[in-house]
């Protein structure tokens, strides 16, 4: 007589089966989820801070300014997140305009600060750059004018035709220069570059500040007007940004300025590519650990299920004299794994979004580089994909076990 196979339910079974060990299941679930979260979270971070710092440095070849630490120079005239090392003369802009390997310069004056957010005194050109325009009101067109970026515009309520003051210094808490009020015109749209957490005005602005501050405000109108012509003769900008004109300047020029010059010209390439060698240590270290409690979480998950598949072979060959065939037998072993490899990719995925937001929290209150939870980068696929693998690769020996069963050797043995 031949007995019809049966029809199982592998998932509902196998979960029913998984939880009969809730020790070793909690235990193997954790495991995966921080192996994942620990993956996931790296992935997050270093796919967002990478685009972020690609957008930023797009179309800028070179950085000139005062002498000190190339890097420091890149941190803060490209990204805004250093202090700068020091001020060159207003005739650089002219000079370097003039030469026949350069573009485009776009000078940059930094010194003062609202609520935190830079105020930086620039060009249109800046603006022109990253391709953005005023979402409202309009560019500024004479001194202590100021357009917002969207951050700064949301974090201070500020819109156009109110005032503010600066205050000295780029991280806030300053000296405030009550005597020389900006008045905003603009506001940027949001665009997720370092114009967002900005404030644009125009050179002019940071000389007229700076005028205010040696007293020309309480000055009469020619007294005044001297006061700003001495001041022209000293007048400077921060650091310049260079557009070549030609592949041949990356050879020449950066060379030229360092050793013709008393500025220091920085290539954002070089020196961004030299950070990115120290902070790739860390972030290859944390990917190993991450795969590394996969492994030990894998491991364990093949010790369980052996366990469990040693321990439960009456009740597989229960199974098999009621009609499962030996793959059903087989997929039961394979959908355990899948199951935690399920539980432990949704906490762990969960984790590390929660934990990438909360940084980038913490992050948009330092003024720091944009980086958000709750996205999916395409580079975050080798995640699950992974943790499917080796769930599924620790199940394999347990689930060979399981087919290979002899149901009459087992039933033949003594109890």
């Amino acid at each position: 007589m031949s007995i019809t196979p049966i029809r199982i339910n592998l998932l509902t079974l196998a979960w029913a089966q998984l939880w009969s060990r809730p020790l070793a299941t909690v235990l193997n679930w954790v495991l995966l989820a921080l192996g994942v979260t620990a993956l996931s979270l790296v992935i997050l971070i270093d796919s967002q801070v990478e685009q972020a710092l690609q957008r930023d440095v797009q179309g800028i070849d070179l950085v000139v300014g005062a002498k000190g630490s190339p890097l420091q120079l890149i941190l803060a005239g490209v990204y805004h997140l250093d202090v700068p090392t020091g001020n060159i003369p207003l005739s650089a802009v002219a000079q370097l305009r003039a030469h026949p390997l350069v573009e485009t310069v776009i000078p940059l004056s930094l010194g003062d600060s609202l609520s935190g957010f830079r105020i930086v005194g620039t060009e249109p050109a800046y603006l022109d750059h990253y391709g953005l325009k005023p979402v409202e009101g309009r560019l500024w067109t004479a001194p202590l004018e100021a357009v917002l970026g969207a951050d700064v515009a949301d974090a201070t309520g500020l819109r156009p035709g109110q005032r503010f003051v600066g205050s000295h210094g780029l991280g806030g808490g300053g000296d405030e220069h009550a005597e020389a009020p900006y008045t905003v015109v603009g506001v940027l749209p949001r665009s997720a570059t370092v114009l967002d957490r900005l404030v644009l005005t125009g050179l002019e602005s940071v000389w007229a500040v700076h005028e205010a501050a040696h007293g020309g405000a309480s000055l009469d109108a020619e007294d005044r007007a001297a006061l700003a012509d001495a001041l022209a003769e000293d007048r400077e900008v921060t650091l310049l940004l260079l557009r070549y004109r030609t592949p041949l300047a990356a050879v020449t020029l950066p060379r030229a300025i360092n050793s013709g010059t008393a500025w220091q010209a920085a290539s954002p390439a070089v020196e961004m590519s030299r950070l990115g060698r120290l902070i790739g240590v860390g972030a290859e270290l944390m990917q190993g650990f991450g795969a590394a409690l996969l492994l030990v979480a894998g491991l364990s998950v093949f010790v369980g299920l052996w366990h469990a598949v040693r321990e439960r072979l009456p009740d597989l060959a229960m199974l098999r004299m009621l009609g499962a065939r030996p793959r059903q037998v087989a997929l039961l072993v394979l959908c355990e794994a899948l199951w935690l490899a399920l539980l432990g990719l949704a906490l762990g995925l969960l984790l590390a979004q929660g934990l990438t937001a909360g940084l980038g929290h913490w992050l948009a209150l330092q003024r720091s580089v944009v980086v958000s939870g709750w996205i999916w980068p395409t580079e975050l696929i080798v995640v699950p994909a992974g943790t499917l693998l080796v769930a599924l690769g620790a199940a394999a020996l347990p689930a060979r076990s399981a087919y290979r069963l002899d149901v009459t050797t087992l039933l033949q043995a003594p109890r």
